[in-house]
C-alpha cells in the first residue's frame, strides 16, 4: 500500500509539472507577443514564465498543506474518539486510518502518513518519534508542535485525550480564521485578476478594431525601450499586489 502511494504521488507530481510547464510556456508566448511581437524576445520573456511557474507552485503547495492540516485535525479527533472508547492512544492512531479513507479517500495524504505510522509501530517504532517524523516530513508547524506536546506529555504521564482535544481546537481555529480572510479577500483577488489581464484586453480590442494601430511600437528600438518600461511598470505593479494580499492574509 505505502509503496503504491509513492507511485502515485509520483505520478501526480509528474503530471502538475507537465501542466505547470504548459502554463509557463504559454505565459511566455504571450508576454513575448505582446510586449515585442518577436521570436528573439522568447529566450529572455522565459524569465516571466519560470517567476509564474514559481507563484503557481507556491500557490499549489499553500493549499496542499491546507488540505494535509485539514486531514491531520480530522484524524486526532478521530484519534480522541477511539481513546475515549477504551482504546491505546496507538491503536487509535492505527484505527483512524479507516476514517481518513472514509472521508479523503483512498490514497490520501493524511492516509499515506498513517500508513507509514503503522508501519513503525510494527517496526517497535515509538509513537512520539513516530509523530515526529510526520511532522518533519509535512512542514507544517501546527504538526511539529503537536509532535512536540505529544511527546512531553508521553513521558510526564500528562492526559493525552487532553492534549488531542486541544491541539484539534487550536488547529480548528486557524481554519476558520483562515477561511474568514479567504472570503475577505475573495472579491478583492478576483478584481486583482480582472486588472492583471485588462491591459492585454485593451490591447487586443483596440488592435481587432483598428489593424496596426500599434504597429509603431514594434521593430524599433524607440519601441523596445517603451515596451521594456512597460513591461517593468506591469511586473512591479503585479508583484506590489501580490505582496499586499500575503501581509493581509498573514497578518489575519
Amino acid at each position: 500500500m505505502i509503496k503504491s502511494l509513492k507511485q502515485r504521488d509520483c505520478c501526480s507530481s509528474r503530471l502538475q509539472w507537465i501542466q505547470g510547464l504548459g502554463h509557463g510556456a504559454l505565459v511566455t508566448g504571450l508576454f513575448a507577443f505582446f510586449f515585442y511581437r518577436s521570436i528573439w524576445a522568447l529566450p529572455p520573456m522565459a524569465l516571466v514564465g519560470w517567476l509564474y511557474l514559481c507563484r503557481s507552485r507556491s500557490r499549489r503547495k499553500r493549499r496542499e498543506n491546507k488540505e494535509l492540516l485539514i486531514q491531520f485535525k480530522e484524524c486526532i479527533q478521530a484519534v480522541a474518539a477511539s481513546m475515549r472508547a477504551g482504546y491505546a492512544v496507538e491503536n487509535a492512531f492505527i484505527d483512524s486510518i479507516a476514517d481518513i479513507r472514509s472521508m479523503f479517500g483512498e490514497g490520501s495524504a493524511m492516509e499515506g502518513e498513517l500508513q507509514l505510522l503503522r508501519q513503525g509501530l510494527s517496526n517497535n517504532v515509538t509513537l512520539e518519534l513516530l509523530l515526529q517524523e510526520m511532522g518533519q516530513r509535512s512542514g507544517l508547524e501546527e504538526m511539529q508542535e503537536f509532535a512536540e506536546v505529544f511527546a512531553i506529555a508521553k513521558r510526564s504521564g500528562g492526559s493525552i485525550p487532553a492534549t488531542i482535544d486541544g491541539a484539534s481546537i487550536s488547529i480548528s481555529r486557524r481554519l476558520e480564521v483562515e477561511e474568514e480572510m479567504e472570503t475577505l479577500l475573495s472579491a478583492r483577488k478576483l478584481e486583482q485578476r480582472v486588472m492583471n489581464a485588462m491591459p492585454f484586453l485593451i490591447a487586443g480590442y483596440v488592435e481587432i478594431s483598428n489593424p496596426g494601430y500599434f504597429d509603431r511600437l514594434y521593430g524599433n528600438l524607440t519601441g523596445v525601450v517603451l515596451m521594456t518600461v512597460c513591461l517593468g511598470i506591469y511586473l512591479a505593479a503585479y508583484a506590489l499586489s501580490e505582496r499586499i494580499f500575503e501581509k493581509a492574509f498573514d497578518s489575519g
